[in-house]
């Protein structure tokens, strides 16, 4: 594969700013019809495999989770070959039984975020594709099996809450999320599991926890450095299972993910403007060819 191409995306949230074992690096910027990404993306080969890397709220955490580019950082992704894509994401805990320093894979999401654009389909196409499972079924069991032969315990299933942010819960919404069942509450898996299945790519989250939110009445409230303490305990162990997952990927998909817009276009291909089949051709060309 070109040096300028990668088959795997890893999106590094909080603390995961660089692999020390990637390899042949190049740093590229990547421009798409819907701005700059988050920050350059680092291209390298890691276990054999080329990834491309890009830090969700660039070099310096300087982009709220509310103003992240997420439509540009799928799309850049994806144009450089990206098939698969590996979030890896702080959360805070919404249940008794998974303590900080745990890492959950969900297999659920919930959208509380307010305002975020979510869909490339939007100026004259329409496009409706499913998120019933919105985590790679695939995905999810390389990594929950990759966990187990590191002897890592990981919460394998459980409903991600994502709210809109930058500010932490208050004690009566961490509550409500509570009654819903949900798992772990987050701000950065929406709207990138919805645009990554628009684009067709398979897309899992590792999701680490760093704190028990602020309903836990035997724990203070979350803060920012309660985050940022437990975050640094526990990215080695996030780095042990990308290096396990990175060459485990199967060379074919055979998950829906890779297919995701087949017969979900809903727009008639006549009344597709010709600005918009121009600006979404990578995604959705060779359905209208």
């Amino acid at each position: 594969m070109s040096e300028s191409k990668a088959i795997i995306g890893v999106i590094g949230g909080s603390g995961l700013y660089e692999m020390e074992d990637m390899t042949e690096l190049r740093k590229v910027k990547v421009s798409t019809p819907f701005g700059d990404p988050s920050d350059a993306i680092l291209l390298g080969s890691l276990e054999g495999v080329r990834v491309a890397f890009l830090p969700r709220h660039g070099e310096g955490h300087r982009i709220s989770p509310s103003e992240l580019p997420t439509k540009a950082n799928i799309y850049a992704l994806k144009s450089l070959g990206v098939e698969r894509v590996i979030s890896v994401s702080a959360v805070g805990s919404l249940k008794e039984e998974i303590p900080p320093l745990s890492v959950v894979i969900p297999d659920q999401l919930i959208d509380v975020t307010k305002g975020r654009a979510n869909t490339f389909f939007t100026n004259g196409i329409v496009g409706h594709v499913s998120l019933a499972e919105p985590f790679c079924p695939v995905l999810r069991q390389l990594v929950s099996q990759t966990c187990d032969k590191l002897k890592i315990k990981a919460h394998k299933g459980g409903t991600y809450v994502v709210v809109e942010g930058p500010q932490f819960s208050t004690k009566a919404e961490s509550q409500l999320y509570r009654s819903w069942g949900a798992a772990v509450i987050g701000m950065t898996a929406l709207p990138e599991a919805k645009l990554a299945r628009e684009a067709e790519m398979c897309y899992v989250t590792l999701a680490l926890v760093t704190d028990y939110d602020c309903w836990h009445p035997g724990y203070e409230s979350v803060t920012t450095e309660m985050v940022l303490i437990n975050l640094a305990k526990g990215i080695d162990t996030v780095k042990r299972i990308l290096r396990l997952v990175v060459p485990a990927m199967p060379q074919e998909r055979d998950c829906g993910c890779a297919n995701a817009l087949k017969n979900a276009i809903a727009t008639d291909p006549e009344h597709i403007p010709q600005e918009k089949r121009k600006e979404l051709d990578l995604l959705i060309g060779k359905y209208l060819r």
